[in-house]
């Protein structure tokens, strides 16, 4: 703290923000992983953990998220005057779904159907809980802490297992009344151009079935390369450089066709591309995404930027501990429009009142 002289009336207060004294929880549940962050009210990673899985099973998901939960209370405990303020969980909508393409169980999708990600974990009594979609989340923390700071309208793209997006206007996470807003998955692009994807008699493919790590895996093991996890890749191993820059070349077609669709309908600033791919494979692709857009003639749109997203693999983890903080601190609520259920916003704030 201090004092503001030099100007008109009493001397100003300043303040310093102490981020050690509140923190918040990010967890997100991957088809393929869950990540958990403990951020503090500075934004900074204090703690983070990783659990893998074949399939994201409810009751293996709810094991590995409780232990993380457990083991960063334990972290705040020993820092003396501190708290975690609320628990943000980013989660795939659908998240049993495509069964066909990733092996999962048939009967995956009904079982989290029924659960109620609110409740699903282990938190204290008062503890505020907010559930976001994974890539909403994504956007939300390169709003805060990222490419925020330059543009206020924005689509975020996410290429995790399938592709995800998140879009942002006048510097709010816009999710829609079903919480489905920027879901690119579906958004139709020509057929891909790999023999490792099955032909379909099909005019269009989905961008989930070209902009996915999924399809990247399996043309890897088309090409006699078995990874299960993309960090694999770093550095390559023998005989992955060929089939790796194929697949670059096919998703990032995919994924100019899909800004070209974006940009036509929505009026942004930026495309903010993020990947959970190592980041000089991601850089890679950036780059292919940069060029085959610029060799483009599409009239009749604004040409965004293009332009990395900061975070990797932590961006959905970290936009959901965001949650909470932006719940707490923002001055206009709409900067969380809370997925299928906005109501939920604002139960969470009430019971943040009730504490106070």
């Amino acid at each position: 703290m201090g004092k503001r002289f030099g100007q008109r009336g009493s001397p100003s207060t300043l303040y310093r923000l102490t981020p050690e004294r509140i923190y918040s929880v990010g967890i997100k549940i991957g088809r393929r992983a869950l990540e958990a962050v403990l951020v503090d009210f500075a934004g900074e990673v204090r703690a983070r953990e990783s659990h893998e899985y074949r399939f994201p099973d409810p009751d293996l998901v709810l094991r590995a998220g409780n232990m993380s939960l457990a083991n960063f209370g334990k972290v705040v405990a020993g820092l003396g005057d501190a708290s975690i303020v609320g628990v943000g969980i980013a989660s795939p909508y659908f998240l049993g779904g495509w069964s066909d393409e990733l092996g999962f169980p048939d009967d995956l999708g009904s079982r989290w159907d029924a659960i109620d990600l609110t409740t699903f974990f282990t938190t204290r009594s008062k503890t505020p809980v907010f559930v976001e979609n994974d890539a909403s989340s994504a956007a939300l923390a390169e709003l805060i802490q990222g490419a925020g700071a330059r543009f206020r309208d924005f689509m975020h793209i996410s290429i995790d297992t399938f592709v995800g997006g998140g879009l942002v206007q006048g510097g709010k996470v816009h999710t829609g009344p079903h919480g489905n807003s920027a879901a690119l998955g579906p958004l139709p692009v020509s057929p891909s151009s790999l023999d490792s994807v099955a032909t379909k008699p099909a005019r269009y493919q989905s961008l989930l079935h070209r902009a996915s790590i999924y399809v990247l895996v399996n043309h890897l093991k088309s090409r006699g390369v078995e990874i299960n996890r993309v960090r694999e890749l770093d550095p390559l191993p023998p005989g992955a450089r060929e089939p790796l820059f194929e697949w670059i070349d096919d998703c990032a077609n995919a994924l100019v066709e899909a800004i070209i669709a974006i940009t036509s309908v929505i009026d942004v600033e930026a495309i903010v591309l993020d990947s959970i791919l190592p980041r000089p494979i991601h850089l890679e692709l950036l780059a292919r995404v940069q060029t085959q857009f610029n060799r483009t003639s599409a009239m009749g749109i604004v040409a965004p930027e293009i332009v990395s997203g900061q975070f990797g693999p932590e961006a959905s983890p970290i936009g959901a501990a965001m949650l909470p903080f932006s719940a707490l601190l923002a001055p206009d609520s709409g900067v969380l429009m809370i997925g299928k259920d906005r109501t939920m916003l604002l139960g969470s704030l009430s019971r943040l009142a009730d504490q106070s």
